[in-house]
């Protein structure tokens, strides 16, 4: 019987990390109604098995499926599943170069929050800094066309919410090029 158990939530954690790739533990845990120890030890095997792979940041680990991803897809995936990474990035992309103050006004977070978020959006190569005098300026590293698959695709509720204000920022990036 325990095996059988231990068989479903093996599966039931497979099928979550394929909905759901950049998902952390506690997340895992959470959804499926298991301890952690149970979590732990399940993501462990499916490592071990070659079924999923994982990245450490700091204290959290994401988990993804093998083979479907590449390093810069994944790290927009963890940054998507994260909240406040989440609408600092969006924030970026919408307001075209905002400083960190600017940042911090509109998210309505902390300096220091917004600072270690922006830092870790930088390591992990999402964004890029630019200097302008005594202020830093952030602007998204790449193409925003990854970021609107990788939204559409697996976080489809965020997409719904963020997509009109997306479109309207596209939009009028497109005409901005089209200008001389």
């Amino acid at each position: 019987m325990k095996d059988e158990a231990d068989e479903g939530n093996a599966k039931r954690a497979i099928q979550f990390i394929q909905e759901h790739p950049g998902c952390h533990l506690r997340r895992i845990r959470s959804e499926l109604g298991i301890s952690m120890g149970t979590a732990q030890y399940h993501l462990a095997r499916l490592e071990k098995a070659g079924r999923v792979t994982s990245n450490r940041r700091g204290l959290f680990r994401y988990y993804f499926p093998v083979g479907v991803f590449q390093d810069n897809e994944k790290s927009l995936l963890e940054i998507l599943s994260q909240e406040t990474a989440r609408e600092i990035l969006i924030f970026i992309i919408e307001q075209k170069n905002p400083t960190q103050t600017d940042i911090v006004d509109k998210i309505g977070v902390s300096a220091a929050s917004v600072s270690w978020h922006v830092g870790r959006l930088t390591e992990l190569g999402v964004i890029t800094e630019i200097r302008e005098g005594k202020y830093k300026r952030y602007q998204l590293h790449g193409d925003p066309k990854n970021l609107v698959s990788l939204m559409k695709n697996y976080y489809p509720s965020l997409w719904d919410r963020w997509s009109n204000r997306l479109a309207e920022m596209f939009l009028s990036m497109s005409k901005g090029e089209e200008e001389p």
